[in-house]
């Protein structure tokens, strides 16, 4: 075949491969097209900011990989850092029994210390303190002092390791909950998680529990308060509830911060007896609980232990009632013991 008949032949034949892969990519749409993400709905975890029962902020509405979901799934406080922002410590040297000027920043994602909060509850950041052991607890407000630094008086009341949680939402970011160890020189012995109760007292006041902890699903929880045999219907509202809600898993001190059912002057929430909080708790084992509630103008906090699922600590212990051991607040700057 002379080279002016090859040449024609060649280029039909290109013509025909074109053709057929053009019909082919018409079938099958756009190559490496973006796939189509899932919006969460129904049966799918919460998302959770300060307030809600899972502990931690808002992570988008698409659920697109293993690696998000496994994100969304992890209670809030476990890490010191998340989407970019980290929480840490400047004060380094703090005494047992002491009152310390505890102080820390919020850097965001450029590196910076975040200046520009939501506010939450009332507040731009709640600052929740604990013993490792669980014994003690603090629920603190810093004042901010210039340059994305917080302060806070803190009083830890031995040595030993406590954990401080950070609990806010960025302007124009999802709410975050972040955690911190801090470590108090001095001899240190643990003690035993409290024994799982049903009835505590503080300060006069009996509050009593009502409801389990049921792992992966919302959990009814009532709490009762009465003084002196008399059931207290006029709680005042603070931080806009008639009481707040923590939740502290035992060992590794997974957080959760639950509100309360209904709010002051909606028409239908009463001002006690009766504060009722639907909180969802990630797994089996034993629970600390941290109520904060306001009347007669102080605020005050009872404390329980409570198991979920079975063979756990708290679920197999006795029930046990007397004076609340953990160490309540103002809720503002200065905690105070009761």
């Amino acid at each position: 075949m002379n080279t002016p008949a090859k040449l024609v032949t060649y280029v039909a034949g290109l013509a025909v491969v074109f053709g057929a892969a053009l019909g082919v990519g018409s079938a099958v749409g756009e190559v490496g097209a973006p796939p189509e993400t899932t919006t969460r709905g129904e049966g799918t975890a919460p998302s959770a900011g300060h307030g809600d029962s899972t502990g931690h902020g808002d992570r988008g509405d698409a659920t697109t990989t293993p690696a998000q979901a496994a994100a969304q799934n992890t209670p809030g406080g476990l890490q010191v850092s998340e989407n970019g922002y980290t929480l840490t410590p400047l004060t380094a040297t703090i005494k047992p029994g002491e009152p310390a000027d505890f102080r820390f920043t919020v850097t965001g994602p450029d590196g910076r210390p975040v200046t520009d909060y939501q506010v939450q509850h009332d507040k731009k950041l709640h600052f929740i303190v604990v013993s490792r052991d669980l014994g003690s607890f603090q629920h603190v407000h810093p004042v901010e002092a210039g340059g994305g630094v917080w302060s806070v008086k803190l009083t830890f009341p031995a040595a030993g390791t406590y954990r401080a949680f950070a609990d806010f939402a960025p302007t124009g970011a999802s709410a975050l909950t972040l955690g911190t160890d801090v470590l108090v020189a001095g001899d240190y012995a643990p003690k035993a998680l409290p024994q799982a109760s049903r009835t505590v007292g503080v300060d006069g006041y009996t509050v009593t529990l009502e409801g389990d902890l049921t792992p992966g699903q919302a959990s009814k929880l009532t709490l009762k308060v009465s003084k002196d045999g008399k059931p207290v219907t006029d709680l005042q509202p603070y931080l806009g509830a008639y009481g707040h809600l923590v939740a502290l898993r035992a060992r590794d001190l997974a957080y959760l911060h639950v509100h309360p059912d209904g709010a002051p002057g909606d028409g239908k929430t009463q001002a006690g007896p009766e504060i009722v909080f639907y909180a969802e708790v990630p797994s089996a084992g034993d629970y600390r609980l941290f109520l904060d509630f306001q009347h007669e103008g102080e605020v005050r906090t009872a404390d329980f232990t409570l198991g979920a699922g079975e063979a756990t600590a708290a679920s197999t212990a006795g029930p046990s009632a007397g004076p609340s051991s953990s160490k309540g607040t103002d809720h503002d700057s200065t905690p105070h013991s009761h």
